[in-house]
């Protein structure tokens, strides 16, 4: 009886999370799309430029994401232990990586921007534009990065709706921003593409202060000060390097194997490049619940070995939550596949662009089934489990020795169309699914993380 009660818990936690976390997803990328539907009837090769951008911003988002998931997997195990310290400690940690990461990007992006947009694309007008918008763009970096972490810290504790707070307040104000500054009304100037970036940059500082005020004044369970989060401990810097580091690898890997499949794109023709940009700004939305139960799984998982709980309970979850991955992935394919032509519709581009975007999201109705599979349950219940080395080990044999050099045979030496090449890019997501249930299925990733309760 106890374990029923307690599985019962475990995914009514399970269901809140995700969805909470997925309606924050959904408005995050909900402005990615509003400011590609708006660059894209402002001006096409803005959005372009935009798109060029975003293979930058995409490589600070997995940055972030994969300090703030390294932290997570200690986290969540020391809050199933109810020992508060350490989760200071390791969140010190993170913040000092992040600012660290975001600070290199920032002044990457400040010392030599053409030569960090050329990496990306070789058309004049999209350049001239991606510059424009980095110009702004850049000042976005640290705020977003910090804002990350601090809401993984509060996720790591089964706190999730703030986020989805702090992400509507950004939504509202982005949204307004946007409209004023890019078409210039309401006696604004028009601002074009810079206008897009400085509406981003005003709810990215939006996000940050809400976040903090919360994290510091309102929060219950940690009651975190502001040395908390900057007092770094010897111990757990070794320690978040032994289990968190493999997931900050992965994620920088995956982050820097993403900008250079930008970049193969960036290269073919001009429509590509915005294709690209939709597409995978639509792609974002629809896997918004995959990511969630991922975050959702990781910090459960790592709670429930922090608990204690019996193997069989954990082979019981384990289970259970693939069923449930493989479902979201069906589900999320089928509402993609419905609703992909009014999406397009909303874009004022090129016939040809439309074409070609229509042909992408094809392709990504069938590799979010495997996305929404093997996610959640290498970076969710694996990484959750203790044994985070395998999903950096993962992610190099599958993007840099399969997916990367198949790529750039397709478009360069083959020249096969640009939809092969676009399937070529995402083969692994589907690839990575026998691996996955291998693994997960073979439950050796239970490790423990964690020390003896501290005093």
């Amino acid at each position: 009886m106890e374990n029923k009660i307690s599985d019962k818990s475990f995914y009514k936690a399970f269901f809140a999370m995700t969805f909470t976390m997925a309606l924050q997803n959904l408005i995050v990328f909900g402005v990615n799309l509003a400011d590609s539907v708006m660059m894209g009837a402002y001006s096409e090769t803005a959005l372009s430029g935009v798109g060029i951008c975003n293979n930058i911003q995409f490589f600070l988002n997995m940055a972030a994401s994969g300090i703030s998931s390294g932290m997570t997997v200690i986290a969540s195990q020391y809050w199933g232990k109810k020992d508060l310290k350490p989760i200071y400690k390791v969140s010190a940690v993170a913040m000092w990586l992040g600012i660290i990461f975001s600070g290199l990007i920032f002044a990457f992006a400040a010392v030599a921007p053409e030569m960090l947009i050329r990496l990306f694309t070789d058309k004049e007008a999209v350049i001239e534009q991606a510059v424009l918008y980095l110009d702004v763009i850049k000042h976005t970096y640290l705020i977003y990065t910090l804002s990350t972490i601090l809401l993984a810290i509060l996720r790591s504790v089964e706190t999730v709706k703030i986020g989805f707070y702090v992400s509507l307040s950004s939504f509202a104000v982005n949204i307004f921003l946007n409209y004023i500054l890019i078409y210039g009304k309401m006696g604004a100037p028009e601002m074009g593409i810079r206008g897009a970036a400085v509406a981003t940059l005003v709810s990215r500082l939006i996000e940050l202060v809400v976040t903090v005020i919360y994290i510091l004044f309102i929060d219950k369970k940690l009651k975190m000060r502001i040395k908390d989060l900057f007092a770094v401990d010897a111990q757990m810097i070794r320690d978040y390097f032994k289990t968190g580091l493999p997931l900050m690898m992965s994620s920088v890997s995956w982050g820097i194997a993403m900008s250079i499949q930008g970049a193969i794109i960036g290269r073919l023709i001009e429509s590509a490049i915005a294709a690209n940009s939709i597409a995978t700004t639509i792609f974002q939305v629809a896997t918004v619940i995959c990511y969630a139960s991922s975050n959702s799984a990781c910090v459960l998982i790592g709670k429930t070995i922090g608990e204690n709980k019996p193997m069989n309970i954990i082979k019981r979850r384990s289970k259970n939550l693939q069923l449930i991955f493989l479902a979201i992935g069906v589900v999320s394919s089928g509402i993609l596949l419905l609703t992909k032509n009014l999406i397009i519709d909303f874009y004022n581009a090129t016939p040809e662009t439309l074409e070609i975007t229509n042909q992408f999201i094809w392709v990504l109705c069938v590799t979010i089934i495997g996305t929404s599979y093997e996610a959640p349950a290498l970076c969710g219940i694996v990484s959750g489990g203790g044994e985070t080395s395998f999903v950096l080990k993962n992610d190099i044999i599958f993007m840099w020795l399969i997916v990367l050099p198949l790529s750039a045979l397709s478009a360069f030496v083959f020249k096969f169309p640009v939809v092969v090449t676009f399937a070529c890019l995402k083969a692994d997501q589907v690839l990575k699914c026998a691996v996955a249930l291998v693994k997960v299925n073979s439950f050796n990733w239970v490790k423990t993380v964690t020390r003896d309760k501290s005093a």
